[in-house]
């Protein structure tokens, strides 16, 4: 059973996750938030699995109740769930910790999906969202370096990983599209970490892509 508290600060639509949460299977709704303070306040009290939290909120938005979670509660894993898709808001989420990033538009099943990919320690983003982040390697007038050339210490199978990991990519996918056993993968996903400083995947694919501090 996955817990998990929604910050939200318009009524209408905070009600109606926790309704639509409510009804799926594996999913508890243990609490709403109608902004970043009662998010924290609320994460740290309840100890949610997920927040599932939106960024335009009064008094804390949610990227900085995202932080402040990371910091306080880090096993505890955030979900953005907001209209906003422009990079600043999505590189925001993504330096404060978030480990997914879907938009208002998502569906009860691919909503339900990603709060099991992130409960389970995975990076998962919005079919759109997954599209900017690949192109954020590369832009029309000023072509970026290959991830071995950006992470020299990297080897070529862990940059492959790296790129899996940016695509939101689970570790049975990758080990199915590299030929490679779940440990392997586990493996050089670890080292990963440890040679460009990440600490976890949603932060990994920041790093990758250019867009965490």
């Amino acid at each position: 059973m996955i817990r998990v508290l929604v910050a939200d600060d318009q009524a209408t639509v905070r009600d109606g996750l926790v309704t639509v949460l409510g009804l799926a299977d594996g999913v508890e709704v243990v609490g709403a938030a109608t902004d970043g303070v009662e998010a924290v306040r609320l994460t740290l009290e309840l100890r949610p699995d997920v927040v599932l939290m939106d960024l335009r909120m009064p008094n804390l938005d949610g990227t900085g109740a995202t932080a402040q979670i990371m910091a306080s509660a880090p096993s505890t894993a955030v979900l953005v769930l907001t209209t906003y898709a422009d990079d600043e808001s999505l590189a925001g989420a993504l330096r404060a910790g978030a480990r997914g990033y879907l938009t208002k538009d998502a569906g009860r099943a691919e909503l339900t999906a990603a709060l099991r990919s992130v409960a389970s320690g995975q990076a998962t983003f919005a079919a759109e969202i997954a599209d900017r982040l690949v192109r954020g390697f590369t832009t029309a007038d000023q072509p970026q370096p290959l991830l071995r050339e950006r992470f020299p210490a990297l080897t070529a199978r862990e940059a492959d990983v790296l790129e899996a990991i940016t695509l939101g990519h689970n570790n049975a996918r990758i080990a199915a599209d590299l030929f490679l056993s779940v440990a392997t993968v586990k493996s050089y996903i670890n080292s990963i970490f440890a040679k460009i400083g990440a600490h976890d995947r949603a932060h990994a694919a920041a790093i990758a892509l250019g867009r965490s501090e």
